[in-house]
């Protein structure tokens, strides 16, 4: 099994990818679109997942909004945030 990594260093990364990536986590959290679990959750995925070098290396990339990459483990919840905020569901 592999070790999780640091719970500080990939709350970090989640906030750096949603903001590359133009999604207000604090934004979706105050309008009720996600929880206080679902984004312990999201960190979670993050701590687990087997590509916390390359997206940080991704995240030091050019600057300005992109596309959320194709190996984030929060990809589909990502983008569904994105969706919401781009209609302003809440």
């Amino acid at each position: 099994m592999k070790p999780i990594g640091s719970q500080c260093r990939h709350y970090w990364l989640l906030q750096d990818m949603a903001k590359a990536t133009q999604v207000d986590l604090a934004r979706a959290f105050r309008e009720g679109r996600i929880s206080t679990q679902e984004w312990a959750g999201m960190v979670g995925r993050c701590r687990a997942c087997s590509w916390p070098d390359g997206c940080q290396s991704w995240l030091r990339g050019t600057p300005g909004p992109r596309h959320i990459p194709s190996r984030c483990c929060n990809r589909a919840r990502l983008a569904l945030l994105k969706i919401e905020e781009e209609l302003d569901c809440t």
